[in-house]
C-alpha cells in the first residue's frame, strides 16, 4: 500500500494477549465504545483464553492474529504492527489486556496523536495504591539508562505499555532492527525510535495493577533481558555519540 493511500489518520488497537481471559473481554467492550476497531493478538494462550478470543473476534471491528507458540509481549505487538500495516492504518494505539490502563483516556490520546502524526503519544503513568513498590521503584533505574543512551530526559517513563505509534516509522524499525521479543521492547523501541529522531511526547494517565490478577513479568527472566538490552542500547548509544550530541548541540534531528 503506497504511502499517499495512508496519509489520512487511520487508527486501530493492537492489544498483545496472554492468559488474560478474564479482563481482555472488558477490555474490547470499553475500545469499540470509543469506536475503535482492535487487533487483539494471541500469544500462544492456553485454551480458556483461546476460546475467549474466538468468540471477541466475531465481533465486527475486531480481527484476532494468532502465534501458537508464546514469543513475548514484544513478539506479539509486532505481530499486531505487521497485521495493522496490512488492513491499512497508519497509527496504531498499543494497550495492556490486563486492564490496568484507563481506557477512557483513549480521546485524550487520540487528540494528541492527531495533532502530532509523526510521534509517538507516550503513556506515563500515575499509579494508585495497587502498585507493587519494588516494580514502582525499579522503574527508575530504566529511566536513567535512557536518559543516559538518549543523552535527554524528555522520555520520562519507557515502560507504560498505553501509546500510540506512527506505523510507517515503526514498520520500517522493526524491518531493519532486532527489537527485544519480550518486556524489553517497550523501552527499547523508544529509545530506538528517538535515535531516528521521532518525537516521544506524554500524557498523563492512570495505572492500576491489574484488573485480573495477572502478572506475566517474570523477575529473574525479564530482568535479564532489561539489563542486557540496557547494555545493547549503551553501546548503541556511543556508536551514536557524535551524531547525539550534534542534535542536542544544533537543536537538529539525527536519522541511524
Amino acid at each position: 500500500m503506497s504511502e499517499s493511500s495512508r496519509a489520512t489518520f487511520k487508527l486501530c488497537a493492537v492489544v498483545p494477549v496472554y492468559n488474560h481471559e478474564e479482563a481482555i473481554g472488558t477490555v474490547v467492550a470499553q475500545l469499540l465504545n470509543h469506536q475503535l476497531p482492535c487487533i487483539l493478538v494471541d500469544d500462544g494462550s492456553n485454551a480458556r483464553c483461546a476460546a475467549v478470543l474466538d468468540q471477541l473476534a466475531t465481533q465486527p471491528k475486531v480481527s484476532l492474529v494468532r502465534r501458537e507458540v508464546n514469543g513475548g509481549k514484544g513478539a506479539a505487538v509486532m505481530s499486531g504492527f505487521e497485521e495493522a500495516w496490512r488492513q491499512g492504518y497508519s497509527h496504531v494505539l498499543q494497550i495492556d489486556a490486563d486492564g490496568q490502563h484507563d481506557v477512557a483516556d483513549v480521546p485524550r490520546f487520540i487528540e494528541h496523536a492527531q495533532g502530532n502524526p509523526g510521534s509517538v503519544i507516550n503513556g506515563e503513568p500515575r499509579f494508585d495504591e495497587s502498585v507493587p513498590k519494588v516494580r514502582f521503584y525499579g522503574r527508575y533505574l530504566t529511566h536513567v539508562w535512557v536518559w543516559i543512551n538518549t543523552l535527554s530526559t524528555a522520555i520520562g517513563d519507557t515502560m507504560c505499555g498505553f501509546r500510540i505509534y506512527p506505523l510507517a516509522t515503526v514498520v520500517e524499525l522493526t524491518e531493519n532492527v532486532n527489537l527485544g521479543k519480550r518486556m524489553d521492547f517497550d523501552t527499547e523501541i523508544l529509545v530506538r525510535l528517538s535515535w531516528r529522531g521521532v518525537d516521544v511526547l506524554p500524557l498523563k494517565t492512570a495505572v492500576s495493577y491489574p484488573l485480573d490478577g495477572v502478572s506475566h513479568f517474570d523477575l529473574w527472566r525479564d530482568n535479564v533481558a532489561i539489563s542486557a538490552m540496557h547494555a545493547r542500547l549503551f553501546v548503541g548509544m556511543l556508536i551514536r555519540l557524535p551524531m547525539l550530541l550534534g542534535r542536542k548541540l544544533l537543536g537538529r534531528k539525527c536519522y541511524s
